[in-house]
């Protein structure tokens, strides 16, 4: 029985695929994977957060990013499209296509059955290489429950959790906060 070998890509033949692409396809090793569509509650979640933020934001050197900003793992190369990510001071991109990001300062992921294994696994233990990254946010969409691991000195993180509705999650790294009652606004679970 012979299989097919996977196609390898390098990291310019993937950004030539993905910025002509009508979808968003992540990248790792030599490999391009295709993102999947989201869900209602999913984009529901996701743009009550980034909405939430820029408000907040608006007046700061702080910008937002909702689902289409790729940000480049550098200690590994992968190429990865956080649901929301924010860049405090001066953004640094790959080239100057000005579509990859390599200093976010929060990173924030609505987890999906599909998904939430990678995103707190792998995914998550590539992010914490990213020397900006501060906080990362992982966000439940089938039930009210949010967490926040925060970088500590040496280098350690913390997490802080909550799913009362009424509960506020301080992200005192770009001094915001998330009333869960607005995170999941219009989202039935």
């Amino acid at each position: 029985m012979s299989t097919q070998p996977k196609a390898r890509f390098t990291p310019e033949e993937y950004l030539a695929i993905d910025r002509q692409s009508e979808n968003k396809n992540e990248y790792f090793e030599g490999e391009i994977f295709s993102m999947t569509g989201a869900s209602r509650r999913h984009n529901l979640i996701s743009v009550n957060v980034a909405t939430t933020l820029n408000n907040q934001l608006a007046d700061r050197e702080c910008e937002v990013y909702a689902g289409d900003m790729r940000v480049k793992v550098n200690a590994t190369g992968l190429y990865t499209y956080p649901d929301v990510v924010v860049v405090c001071g001066d953004p640094q991109f790959e080239d100057k296509e000005v579509d990859t990001l390599l200093n976010p300062t929060v990173i924030i992921e609505v987890l999906s059955k599909t998904t939430e294994g990678y995103d707190r696994g792998d995914k998550f233990e590539q992010y914490r290489l990213i020397p900006s990254l501060v906080e990362v946010v992982l966000i439940a969409q089938d039930k009210h429950h949010i967490e926040d691991y925060r970088r500590q000195e040496s280098n350690h993180w913390m997490l802080t959790e909550t799913n009362n509705l009424l509960d506020k999650l301080m992200l005192p790294t770009i001094g915001c906060e998330l009333l869960l009652g607005e995170i999941y606004r219009k989202v039935s679970i």
